[in-house]
């Protein structure tokens, strides 16, 4: 029989707790990887957009570790808000066809599994990191 945790049992090290951040900013970093290869828009330049939006987060969890489960949507949405300034918009929503081109939107804005959906229809295109085949 294993001995109960006592109430004042401080919980995951600190050890523990970084190591689950970088493992939540790596996962990140691979799914926004991913949704830029699905547009053919991972060039070296943009690629260094998305460890600006990794090492930024970062710094942001170490401030609210209770962030981490966030940390997909939040990259996601700081890697578009750095493209658009940068080279336009992106992802172009692949729902809505004419001459209105328009980016999806990352929901929930603050919230655990972030999806790419279409602000005008509400469509929901796919998870944050499997755009593949959707664009």
């Amino acid at each position: 029989m294993e001995p109960k945790e006592s109430a004042s049992d401080p919980g995951p090290s600190d050890e523990g707790r970084q190591d689950a951040l970088e493992r939540a900013l790596h996962a990140a970093r691979a799914l926004i990887l991913a949704d830029l290869e699905a547009g053919d828009v991972a060039q070296a330049d943009i690629v260094s957009l998305v460890e600006e939006a990794v090492t930024h987060r970062r710094w942001w969890v170490g401030q609210w570790p209770e962030g981490v489960a966030f940390v997909d949507g939040l990259v996601a949405q700081d890697v578009q808000d750095s493209l658009l300034e940068r080279y336009g918009r992106w992802p172009i929503c692949p729902v809505c066809v004419g001459s209105d081109p328009h980016a999806l939107d990352v929901e929930p804005e603050l919230g655990v599994e972030p999806h790419w959906v279409c602000g005008k229809t509400s469509t929901v295109v796919a998870r944050v990191g499997y755009l593949s085949g959707k664009l």
